[in-house]
């Protein structure tokens, strides 16, 4: 059994403790708070007193991002392996500070599950297995910043590159009927601002970023992805390509989603197909968890692997870090109009 401690309790450090019971090799063992309150876990008031009293093997930090950075390296200094929320550091001069702090081989992972959700994962598997041959161009209008540039760069393959950003912002009214807690009641739009960002990576390969304030939870807008390749492309959940002399093929990525009509089996995700080609299998199955949900166990699963010495690391900190960066700089340019060369750092 491994073990691993919160910091923080609010609604990303909830949901994994709840993903947490569903897995049996992994157990949440207690949660630094900084308010007293009644918690599913053992509360401690402070980090040294946590590690003392429920021994963690990792922790989890889901707090501000103001505050994260810190929280990372107090862990590091006490010895113990870092999950840390996204993203790990506010601003670039708190991402150089982070990294000066706990060094270039620390034991610290971030917690980006985009690429692990089952459709992402499953585009990926896709995109990989080079039916639309070299990708070079992805473009995403579904989550922001830093997610959808690990989205850009896991899906191009390419690692912590530098890229020419530029942005421009929008504002236009959008009614919101949905956040964290279900239905809103809004009934007037009120002003959205959308950012649309391109970002050049070199060698023909690209980006192009759109995101609407709210986007990830307001479902009066679409979610897009697109995959440009050189010999195809794919386009949500349908991929068009060569797969013969002088033929196209259209073909779809089918979920098999178990619970509908006579299917008493449950309400589950089960596959994703490409023909008979399994993409993604769920394996969580009989959890009932939705997609973030299979997300978050995924990442705890590999970050207790990792721990244990059992499997790679899940998603190191500089590739969060670059993540941020490229965020960044798209914020930059859509600020001052000019393009913004993101370098690596670190």
């Amino acid at each position: 059994m491994t073990r691993f401690a919160l910091v923080g309790f609010g609604f990303r450090a909830a949901a994994f403790h709840r993903v947490a019971q569903a897995l049996p090799g992994v157990r949440c063992v207690g949660a630094v708070v900084r308010s007293p309150r009644p918690l599913p876990v053992p509360a401690y008031g402070d980090l040294a007193a946590c590690v003392r009293g429920a021994q963690p093997d990792f922790v989890v930090t889901a707090v501000p991002r103001t505050a994260n950075a810190g929280v990372i390296a107090e862990a590091v200094g006490l010895g113990l392996p870092v999950l840390a929320e996204t993203p790990p550091a506010a601003d670039e001069a708190g991402l150089r500070a982070l990294l000066a702090s706990v060094g270039p081989s620390a034991p610290v992972q971030v917690a980006e599950q985009y690429l692990l959700m089952p459709s992402h994962a499953a585009r990926l598997a896709a995109v990989r297995s080079g039916l639309i041959g070299a990708p070079t161009q992805v473009q995403v209008s579904s989550t922001q910043q830093y997610h959808a540039m690990s989205l850009i760069r896991g899906l191009l393959g390419i690692g912590r590159v530098g890229a020419a950003v530029r942005a421009v912002r929008t504002v236009a009214p959008l009614l919101d009927p949905l956040d964290r807690s279900g239905w809103t009641g809004a009934t007037r739009p009120e002003p959205a601002t959308t950012t649309i960002a391109t970002l050049d990576f070199g060698g023909g390969r690209s980006g192009l970023y759109d995101f609407t304030t709210g986007q990830t939870r307001n479902l009066l807008r679409f979610r897009r992805l697109l995959v440009r390749g050189t010999h195809g492309e794919l386009n949500d959940d349908e991929i068009v390509h060569l797969p013969a002399p002088e033929t196209l093929a259209r073909t779809r990525l089918v979920r098999r989603q178990s619970g509908h009509d006579l299917d008493l089996n449950g309400f589950d995700t089960e596959t994703i197909l490409l023909g008979d080609r399994v993409l993604h299998r769920n394996p969580y199955a009989g959890h009932r968890l939705n997609d973030d949900e299979i997300a978050t166990a995924t990442l705890l699963d590999a970050m207790a692997a990792w721990v244990r010495g059992e499997g790679p690391p899940p998603y190191p900190l500089a590739d969060g870090v670059h993540d941020q960066v490229l965020a960044l700089a798209v914020e930059e340019a859509a600020d001052t109009g000019r393009e913004v060369t993101a370098t690596p750092i670190g």
